[in-house]
């Protein structure tokens, strides 16, 4: 416990989410952005919150509370000033291993077949060829088993509409705006992350509720 002036004021802000390495430390300045008084600064940046266990597993949750009880038992005399969520859940990761060139051409080759497959199989359920080829007669006045003049622009326009509706070609993206897949990917997280603060909360809760 360190002693000091009853004016020094903490204003703190905790991360959303954020990612460690297996076996580091959490420190309250990897978890949130601070402002105080440049003489409690470094201390505060490397105050111990938590040291992740093994059977923790992979997902953490630091709570406001626990941070204001470590803070206070290194400055009592601190007034806290808190903004945005009241916990920062964190990703405990493993050593990152390389990508296996094999599990890249399975998943890949699977996607690529199934969409093939479900494209296909959408044409042949609204007769896609009859209507070619129907539209070819009212333009040509001429039938055509395979009328070529609209079934090749055709296909080549599925593939831009895809690559325009994604809003990305590779690596590349063509503007700010987030594509649906994008979109449906954060909502996802956002579930993800509010069922695993959820049932954080509630083992917090049954911790406590147990018998000392």
């Amino acid at each position: 416990m360190i002693t000091g002036t009853a004016g020094a004021t903490l204003y703190i802000r905790l991360r959303k989410r954020m990612c460690i390495r297996r076996g580091d430390p959490v420190v309250l300045g990897a978890v949130a952005q601070m402002l105080v008084d440049a003489e409690y600064e470094p201390s505060l940046q490397m105050l111990l919150l938590h040291r992740p266990r093994e059977h923790e597993g992979s997902m953490l949750l630091i709570d406001m509370m626990l941070i204001v009880s470590k803070i206070k038992k290194l400055y009592p005399f601190m007034q806290i000033e808190h903004f945005g969520e009241p916990h920062c859940l964190i990703e405990i990761k493993d050593e990152r291993k390389p990508p296996r060139l094999i599990w890249i051409a399975l998943v890949w080759l699977l996607l690529f077949v199934g969409s093939g497959l479900a494209i296909m199989n959408f044409h042949a359920d609204v007769s896609m060829g009859v209507v070619h080829q129907r539209i070819y007669r009212l333009l040509t006045g001429e039938w055509a088993e395979y009328p070529l003049l609209l079934q090749i622009p055709y296909s080549i326009g599925i593939g831009v509409g895809m690559i325009i509706f994604f809003n990305h070609l590779f690596k590349k993206k063509f503007n700010e705006e987030p594509s649906p897949l994008e979109v449906e990917m954060f909502m996802y997280q956002e579930n993800v992350n509010h069922y695993v603060i959820t049932e954080e909360y509630c083992r917090i809760h049954e911790a406590e509720d147990e018998p000392k």
